[in-house]
């Protein structure tokens, strides 16, 4: 930044996961590869001169210059990310790319800076089972709703009401520009941070709902358990992912107190947990 960086970006050296981090946290990984972004403007001899001189100071190599070619940075994203289809009738489009086809339901979707459009393995699978299951007039919570795209699929495919928590507010921003895309009202979709959501709770503001979706990670969700199956109806759905293979069986032993599980459904290294609270 002293040398006049637009951006810098932080990315791990080798393959050292690093999951969610709690708010306020901000972990690092133990090698890391440091990228500057640099105005074409700028001398790139004295740039290369001013970054040596830093970072022999630092005792580290000197670092290489490339030149990287203008394009539409906006819509990059869009390389990886075009129309996905689920159950044969349901899609996930960017904005202005709706597919050519007779009675599909359509969701248009930008998911800003929150996660969540479908092409991971985690959002895919709850997307999948949304599809594939009626949801028709259910009342829904979407536990880490990120950009909305669990909680707009629901409504698009009949759901009556779904209440969002996330603890990122530009998560809660992005569902919220979603909605609207979709011409979803915002008293369909209510948006709490967790300290809200549990007050709403506590004042009985909320009432216990018919299926929880919660695509997160495996801490998170383990130590929930009680929190987020309390939430559901007897005899309603919850629906887990954001869990690794190896994490499976941990999950369910937190959860299998109250809920009978399906067997589990994997796609990669991830996997997708739906099971029925017990009476």
């Amino acid at each position: 930044m002293d040398a006049g960086a637009l951006s810098v970006t932080l990315t791990d050296s080798q393959d050292q996961p690093i999951f969610e981090p709690g708010p306020g946290e901000t972990p690092i990984w133990d090698l890391v590869t440091v990228v500057g972004l640099f105005s074409s403007e700028l001398d790139q001899h004295a740039l290369q001169v001013t970054l040596d001189e830093a970072l022999a100071s630092l005792s580290l190599d000197s670092c290489p210059l490339t030149h990287l070619e203008d394009q539409d940075w906006e819509r990059a994203w869009l390389d990886d990310f075009q129309p996905m289809c689920f159950a044969n009738h349901f899609w996930v489009c960017p904005t202005g790319m709706k597919p050519d086809t007779e009675n599909a339901v359509v969701m248009e979707l930008d998911p800003g800076l929150a996660f969540g459009t479908g092409t991971h393995p985690t959002t895919a699978m709850c997307l999948e089972w949304l599809a594939a299951n009626d949801v028709s007039n259910k009342d829904l919570i979407d536990y880490g709703c990120g950009s909305g795209i669990l909680g707009i699929a629901a409504l698009l495919l009949g759901a009556d009401r779904v209440y969002g928590v996330d603890n990122d507010p530009q998560a809660l921003q992005a569902t919220n520009d979603n909605c609207k895309k979709n011409s979803l009202s915002q008293s369909r979709f209510k948006l709490y941070l967790p300290g809200d959501f549990a007050n709403a709770l506590r004042h009985e503001e909320l009432q216990q709902v018919d299926i929880v979706l919660a695509n997160i990670l495996a801490g998170p969700l383990i130590n929930l358990a009680e929190y987020l199956t309390a939430m559901i109806k007897p005899g309603g759905i919850i629906l887990l992912s954001g869990i690794l293979r190896e994490q499976a069986e941990e999950v369910i032993s937190a959860y299998e107190k109250w809920i009978s599980f399906s067997p589990p459904l994997y796609q990669a290294d991830w996997v997708r947990l739906d099971g029925i609270r017990k009476n």
